[in-house]
């Protein structure tokens, strides 16, 4: 019976229903399933040698890399493709939001919530090898919630098991590194549940059950190549140039003592710690680091779409890609110091950012009632 059970669950996914006409930009999602497998197995083997303690989590990240067969490589791997996980997440909701694709309201928002934990998941980890970027940057990050009043400085307190960022904390972080991922795979298997409920969106966002084909072999062949390609970019990146996102700061001991002379976190950061640090109030700032991605959750309530794709948007396809160019320009002014011109480079980008939810929506509206 089980048998029977099984099989036939397993040709309801090989044998789903797809639209014809989507292309290897509906890959993406598939493709991240591998990038967390990598990311969580590889996380394996190095949390077989990891010591979280601040006295030695340093030297045993480097007993993993000079020491172990292979530690360099598969630590080069993990590193990496955390850039890489973002990288093409981050394709895949820009994608989405082109092709009106958070009209699926369940699948949107279980997705926006995967990128919450995988964001949550990666800042932890960064914390690990105790460097003084990995130290200085938790410390700044987590004195954040301070900002919260009457209750900030206790939780605080409560967060760093302590009066500031200690072994306690480290323990901590790192139970959470490893529990995290597990949690996003049931979150994966509720986001492709309701995908599955609902169909996938197609460029033209013309929903017929007549034009479709089976997943397998039409659409597993195309996700294959993504696959390996993804691979093998890793592979690649991660043999000739594996120190690539490395902050040059996280190869000296952390010092409690010894302030790095520009906090900056990982490149899939940087856009928001600009809308943080765009704003002069600490808790305003705050609010809108956590409103700049929360917002997206707005998206399906606030649209009032007819068709699932901007082909007949074109207004909306300006606003969408004026929208990427500015996360860009928000990344790079994240990597610069504080300082004239890029603070009020940061402020008028921050803007934009927010005036895009807005706008958006409000364009939608204007050009279905023009037509």
């Amino acid at each position: 019976m089980k048998k029977n059970t099984l099989t036939k669950l397993t040709n309801k996914n090989l044998f789903l229903p797809c639209p014809s006409n989507i292309n290897a930009m509906w890959s993406f999602g598939s493709i991240l399933s591998i990038c967390l497998m990598t990311q969580i197995i590889t996380g394996l083997f190095l949390s077989m040698h990891y010591c979280p303690d601040i006295s030695m989590a340093f030297y045993s990240v480097n007993h993993i890399t000079r020491d172990t067969n292979l530690g360099w490589f598969i630590r080069s791997l993990h590193a990496n493709g955390c850039s890489m996980i973002f990288l093409i997440m981050y394709i895949h909701i820009s994608r989405n939001i082109y092709f009106n694709s958070f009209s699926l309201k369940a699948t949107w928002n279980s997705g926006i919530m995967i990128l919450f934990m995988m964001m949550a998941t990666a800042f932890i980890g960064y914390v690990l090898p105790w460097g003084q970027m990995s130290f200085w940057g938790a410390s700044v990050i987590t004195n954040l919630i301070s900002s919260i009043p009457y209750i900030g400085n206790y939780t605080v307190s409560w967060v760093w098991g302590g009066f500031s960022v200690n072994n306690a904390t480290l323990n901590r972080f790192f139970s959470l590194h490893f529990l995290l991922p597990f949690m996003m795979i049931l979150f994966i298997m509720i986001h492709l549940l309701f995908l599955h409920e609902t169909g996938s969106s197609n460029p033209i966002g013309v929903n017929s059950n007549i034009d479709k084909l089976p997943f397998h072999p039409f659409f597993t062949t195309k996700d294959l190549i993504g696959f390996f390609l993804m691979i093998f970019l890793l592979i690649i990146l991660s043999l000739l140039s594996p120190m690539m996102f490395n902050d040059p700061e996280n190869f000296i001991p952390a010092n409690p003592m010894a302030t790095p002379p520009h906090i900056q976190p990982e490149w899939y950061f940087l856009f928001a710690y600009t809308i943080l640090r765009a704003i002069p109030n600490k808790l305003g700032g705050v609010i809108a680091l956590i409103l700049s991605i929360l917002l997206l959750f707005s998206l399906p309530l606030t649209s009032s779409i007819t068709i699932q794709s901007n082909k007949f948007y074109p207004l909306n396809k300006f606003m969408i890609w004026l929208f990427i160019m500015n996360i860009l320009l928000l990344t790079w002014i994240g990597m610069m110091p504080v300082q004239f011109p890029y603070i009020n480079i940061g402020m008028v980008t921050s803007f934009i950012h927010f005036l895009f939810f807005l706008l958006y929506p409000l364009m939608t509206f204007m050009w279905n009632k023009i037509n």
